[in-house]
């Protein structure tokens, strides 16, 4: 099938939205039992871990961890966000700086201001983009950022949205202050991730086994093993390990002299894609194949394009001396192989 499509279905009994890109799987959003990221607690500071920069707190679902001390003592209520998946055997990550997330307007209560997307370049759009936010927010401490999408929404939609995300955040901030551990809102599921992320024109399917009609499931059936094809014979492979993610890129048949480099080249273009649809985050090991060190620069600009198009924070850091290219990766997603067995 040409075109975007949105499917809204279930995955073994949990939420699941998949975006496909002309036939082919794009992004995947999967449910868990795990505490969503994006859900907002009020902590009760338990210990300091001085040698880490940072202090543990108690939720209701478990310990987290939270970087900073200064200003915190043990038995403090203070409101936090988790920022991801934790590792196997640790702590949520959190963050204080809590953020009101939507499909057009993130609030921010301790960021005052207003401020837009600077994809949209149209003055015309931009004024009333900004009278629209400032009749919605009035004299609100709290600040507002108005996202892409709103580039091409309508006028009253956005508004509503600014509303409902300014009141949540009221009433949000308004229990920071409570006595014990307490989780203030769930975060958000796959359906409206989808509809906070995936805001160009796409066709949407939210029937009841909406994956088996567009072969969804054969895709994420694929992704269950290593090696993800990329054209030619070449292959690379993504494996987690507990430590970090490596990926191997292989050439195949391929012997000519320039098959280094165009295997590299597309695994560079694939891997962002391969890391979504896997829920891969943390430490990424790339061993690409074969090429000339002339070619590196190709390479990392190919790179450092597919990720910039990619939703999911990484750093490229660079070479290693074995020659090998390192990422950091947020964990914002939730494993495939922990969702399914």
């Amino acid at each position: 099938m040409k075109g975007r499509l949105i499917a809204l279905d279930h995955l073994d009994g949990a939420e699941a939205a998949a975006l496909m890109v002309d036939g082919r799987l794009e992004d995947l959003f999967l449910d868990s039992d795990a505490p969503r990221p994006g859900a907002i607690y009020r902590g009760i500071a338990d210990r300091p871990v001085k040698g880490q920069g940072g202090m543990f707190l108690r939720t209701p679902d478990g310990p987290a961890f939270l970087r900073q001390i200064k200003g915190l003592r043990p038995g403090q209520p203070i409101l936090v966000q988790v920022t991801g998946y934790p590792e196997p055997g640790k702590a949520l990550p959190v963050t204080a700086k809590v953020l009101f997330k939507s499909r057009y307007a993130i609030v921010t209560p301790d960021a005052p201001g207003l401020n837009m997307s600077r994809s949209i370049r149209d003055d015309d759009r931009r004024d009333v983009l900004l009278a629209i936010a400032h009749e919605e927010m009035g004299d609100s401490d709290m600040g507002l950022i108005l996202r892409s999408s709103c580039a091409e929404a309508a006028d009253d939609e956005i508004a509503e949205d600014i509303r409902t995300m300014q009141d949540l955040a009221q009433a949000v901030t308004g229990d920071a202050d409570g006595t014990g551990p307490e989780k203030l809102t769930e975060g958000d599921g796959p359906h409206a991730l989808a509809w906070q992320g995936w805001s160009a024109p796409a066709q949407v399917d939210t029937a009841p086994g909406s994956f088996a009609d567009h072969g969804v499931l054969d895709q994420i059936d694929a992704l269950r093993v290593a090696d993800a094809p990329l054209g030619g014979g070449a292959s690379m492979s993504v494996e987690p390990t507990r430590a970090l993610v490596a990926v191997d890129v292989n050439t195949g048949g391929d012997t000519s002299p320039a098959a280094g480099l165009k295997a590299n080249l597309a695994a560079a273009r694939d891997l962002p894609r391969q890391l979504r649809l896997r829920g891969l985050g943390g430490q990424v090991v790339m061993d690409p194949a074969p090429m000339a060190k002339k070619d590196r620069r190709q390479f990392e600009t190919t790179l450092r394009a597919a990720f910039r198009a990619d939703i999911v924070e990484t750093a490229l850091v660079g070479w290693t001396p074995l020659g090998h290219f390192e990422l950091q990766r947020k964990r914002d997603r939730i494993p495939l192989s922990e969702v399914i067995r």
